[in-house]
């Protein structure tokens, strides 16, 4: 399992992503994050071709403000740079599978 990383996009560069994009914010040391992570795991793995950028979120850390996350995880799910789904806290795989959906879905309107 990959760790959240201090290392943060800008939002301009986010919003430039092409195709689908899965933000993951949060931290190294948060339990909700480290109970949610298998959820997100089993969910992923469906698609390993997508873009997950774990995010390590906090005080004074823009991206995470920009996007108002407030509690950790948030999974913002993008699709060229638009949000098209938020999962806050999963607590199943199918919760995250949903969302990762509705990225397909945005490619059909």
């Amino acid at each position: 399992m990959s760790a959240y990383t201090e290392t943060a996009p800008t939002r301009a560069e986010v919003d430039a992503l092409p195709g689908a994009t899965v933000l993951d914010f949060g931290t190294n040391w948060c339990g909700f994050c480290a109970a949610a992570q298998p959820h997100i795991a089993q969910a992923l793995a469906a698609h390993p071709d997508l873009r997950h950028l774990k995010v390590e979120d906090g005080p004074g850390r823009p991206l995470g403000r920009s996007f108002r996350v407030k509690l950790w995880p948030t999974l913002i799910f993008l699709k060229d740079g638009i949000e098209v789904a938020r999962v806050i806290r999963p607590g199943s795989a199918q919760v995250v599978s949903d969302a990762l959906g509705q990225i397909a879905a945005s490619d059909a309107q």
